[in-house]
């Protein structure tokens, strides 16, 4: 512990000279009107709770709306809830008491959800996106594509979502092979790395996945993942299953490693897992990863993509309802204390795994670029992550700095994107996040201070 200790106060100094060299190096948005007013949009959202909840709850709705005069009447309904309206608000409500002025509004309001949808979503399928992710490549980023839908209520849709992860596969392998060399992208401590990346959800493999019967859903998901290892593997690709609430975490993480712990799988595919660092039990979670991983040699060491976690308020909500201990962190400080302190293993424990650092937290990236470089490992050791979208500018800073970078990019249709874009909003807006304290102008020095984690 004393080690640990002297370890981690030797480092301040040089997450002060990183998180402010990455600060500097951020792009200015001066000559993209475009993406200031973005972020100004994203700012006000910020600092009104009852417009943000209303514009959520519009954003949520309007796949359903049928008419533009049904999208006006939504959207004035929800803003006549936010009880201090500004100018403009005023007059986007007078508009409601026209017919023509409640077509302008819903078409405004329609074609501003689709403008905040595309920031995150990169196309309606992985053909499309394809543009996107060429570029990304060129400028030295690589990426890792979402196929939005939230759960599975039947076979057929399982079977449906198989199918898009496996022709996705072979699109993406395809596109990547005819791209030029990015050897920062390419390997690590001289190991290759695959071009293509395809993020995958078990509960959408499967409409059995509950908690009161795990096994019931591992096995109906089991032919279904199998298959996409083995197309992975095939097209010389990377599998990444992301972790979802806590409910389906341990069954989740079960299947995965049964499944790569098969013979079979020893010579790959490249595969990885995520750990949620906002769940208190998380250091025991990566005590089984790693216990996995020394007992299971694999000619491709299992990727853990280290998060902060996206279903805090599902995980709070859930645990009051029923009276029991909250499984997540309250307090921000203890939910960063606790990533940096994964971070550390992550890095110490290489090279049984390979890390990936997914977040935008100033601090926490620079953490982890100052540990790594402790270690003495080489700058395209460790991989950060960023979502498409909201961590841009954060990936941009990286990837010039010479340091690997992949961004995380949802691809599917505006229905299917919902849920996914309005947890985006809600991370992006809140008044803890990172970058609504950057927009804030929050100091530099409060956004790298040290996480002062509680004594409980």
């Amino acid at each position: 512990m004393l080690v640990e200790a002297s370890a981690s106060a030797s480092l301040e100094p040089e997450i002060q000279r990183v998180g402010r060299a990455l600060a500097d190096a951020f792009p200015s948005h001066r000559a993209n009107p475009l993406k200031a007013l973005d972020n100004r949009a994203m700012e006000l959202a910020a600092q009104d709770a009852e417009l943000r909840a209303a514009l959520f709850r519009f954003v949520d709705v309007v796949p359903a709306c049928r008419s533009l005069d049904d999208l006006a009447a939504h959207l004035t309904s929800f803003l006549e809830q936010v009880p201090t309206q500004p100018p403009s608000l005023r007059a986007a409500m007078r508009m409601g008491d026209t017919r023509a002025g409640r077509t302008a509004l819903g078409a405004a309001g329609a074609a501003g959800v689709r403008h905040m949808a595309h920031r995150f979503i990169v196309g309606e399928d992985p053909q499309s996106a394809l543009q996107t992710l060429r570029k990304l490549w060129r400028d030295g980023i690589a990426a890792s594509v979402d196929l939005l839908g939230e759960a599975t209520v039947t076979a057929q849709e399982a079977d449906r979502y198989a199918a898009r992860c496996a022709a996705a596969l072979a699109t993406l392998a395809g596109a990547y092979s005819q791209l030029d060399e990015q050897p920062l992208l390419e390997c690590d401590a001289g190991a290759p790395l695959p071009r293509a990346n395809l993020s995958v959800k078990v509960s959408a493999l499967t409409p059995l996945l509950r908690p009161e019967a795990p096994q019931r859903g591992q096995r109906d998901a089991a032919p279904r993942l199998r298959g996409l290892l083995r197309q992975a593997e095939q097209l010389g690709a990377h599998l990444h299953i992301d972790m979802e609430s806590l409910d389906s975490r341990e069954a989740v993480l079960e299947l995965v490693l049964d499944l790569l712990a098969e013979p079979e799988f020893a010579g790959g595919p490249s595969a990885g897992v995520v750990l949620q660092a906002y769940l208190r039990d998380s250091p025991q979670t990566l005590d089984t990863i790693l216990g996995w991983a020394a007992r299971t040699p694999r000619a491709q060491p299992l990727v853990v993509r280290l998060v902060k976690g996206a279903y805090w308020d599902h995980e709070v909500v859930e645990a009051r309802q029923h009276g029991w201990s909250v499984p997540v962190f309250e307090r921000k400080a203890d939910c960063d204390a606790n990533f940096e302190a994964l971070t550390a293993r992550l890095l110490e424990a290489r090279p049984l795994v390979r890390v990936a650092i997914a977040s935008h937290n100033l601090r926490s990236v620079a953490h982890a670029i100052a540990r790594n470089h402790q270690l003495g490992a080489g700058p395209g050791d460790v991989e950060f992550q960023v979502l498409r979208g909201l961590g841009d500018d954060l990936g941009q800073a990286l990837a010039a700095r010479g340091l690997r970078v992949r961004s995380y990019c949802p691809v599917g249709d505006l229905v299917a994107g919902m849920a996914y874009l309005v947890r985006r909003l809600l991370e992006n807006t809140a008044n803890e996040s990172f970058l609504a304290d950057q927009a804030h102008g929050v100091p530099l020095e409060r956004l790298l201070a040290a996480p002062e984690a509680s004594a409980s």
